[in-house]
């Protein structure tokens, strides 16, 4: 997905300041629901919020029972969108996504071709466990990511806005794993790192297993329509983004390149490739969204700087040197942040 030129004007009408009001109350009943299934993700379910409002897709890493699953599911019921769960397993073909062409008969002897959409059509999909498949079948999903439409048999069919993909990895087991390649990462917004949850909601995790309405789920009550999401998710890009935000996502991508000059000297050993023009779009896209999340009239370089890990960590492919080492792509980002001070 490829964001639009920021924005450089100046606060919006009133009626776009009105609707960033009910983007922020919209963000808070959007929690409450999703609170009400999902216990001690906070911060998991806060980037969730900005890659569905920034209209993009996300990569959920954890490893399992830490309620990723559970945490999709609730937030489709909580907007009314059409939901597909696709397991990815090593024998799925891309037939098997994307949908395929059969051949039929009608009454009068007739053959032709009529296509059957795959469970790639919805609103919401989920891609679970998304590296147990080979790179073939991972494929079948850069065109619709990308471009919200699959292409089957000679016709483009286009996917019903909106459409996100949020796809799952465990990443403790690589047993029969396919890693995802880069232009594959490339096409999810954030990558969203799951962890345990603190002790406290860990608590009230485990308490919850001897309640009597343990398979009772709570009920969720909607609170957007898929045509209210879309209309959001366009302003959403209408945020004001000034041009010194502009300049500082500029000198963040260029400081993760080991060829350029603005990148630190301790940093060139431990890349081998940097964030590409599109991390930088998205980046922008991202912080928008968080922007109108908490109510922003404007993107600041906060906003900014608070997202370059989920944003940047995935596009970033390091050196034997940094492997060797064992640092990792978060610390990286850490040493640029502090390389390029606001």
């Amino acid at each position: 997905m490829t964001a639009p030129e920021p924005s450089t004007t100046s606060a919006g009408a009133p009626s776009d300041l009105d609707t960033l009001a009910q983007v922020a109350r919209t963000h808070d009943r959007l929690i409450e629901q999703i609170e009400r299934r999902v216990v001690g993700q906070r911060e998991v379910v806060e980037l969730l919020l900005i890659a569905l409002f920034a209209g993009g897709h996300a990569l959920f890493v954890g490893v399992p029972g830490l309620a990723k699953t559970l945490l999709v599911s609730s937030l489709a019921e909580a907007l009314e969108l059409d939901f597909s769960r696709i397991q990815f397993t090593p024998d799925l073909m891309p037939s098997d996504i994307t949908g395929s062409e059969v051949l039929e008969e009608d009454g009068s002897g007739r053959r032709s071709f009529r296509f059957i959409a795959g469970p790639v059509f919805c609103n919401l999909l989920l891609a679970d466990e998304i590296n147990r498949t080979p790179p073939k079948t991972q494929a079948a999903l850069l065109q619709a990511m990308q471009e919200a439409r699959v292409s089957a048999g000679g016709k483009t069919h286009p996917l019903p806005p909106p459409f996100h993909v949020f796809a799952t990895q465990n990443p403790i087991e690589q047993e029969g794993t396919y890693p995802l390649p880069e232009a594959q990462l490339d096409r999810f917004m954030l990558e969203i790192l799951v962890d345990y949850p603190d002790e406290d909601a860990e608590r009230r995790i485990v308490a919850m297993a001897s309640s009597a309405a343990v398979d009772q789920r709570a009920a969720i009550t909607p609170v957007l329509t898929p045509a209210e999401l879309t209309r959001l998710q366009e302003l959403v890009r209408r945020v004001p983004v000034p041009p010194s935000v502009v300049d500082h996502v500029v000198a963040l991508l260029r400081a993760t390149r080991p060829t350029e000059e603005r990148c630190p000297a301790g940093l060139r050993e431990l890349l081998r490739w940097g964030a590409g023009p599109r991390a930088g779009q998205q980046l922008v896209l991202a912080a928008q969204a968080r922007a109108a999340l908490r109510g922003s009239e404007s993107v600041s370089i906060g906003d900014v700087r608070a997202l370059v890990r989920p944003v940047f960590r995935h596009r970033l492919v390091p050196s034997f040197a940094a492997e060797s080492r064992g640092v990792s792509r978060d610390e990286i980002l850490t040493r640029v942040l502090e390389a390029v001070l606001p």
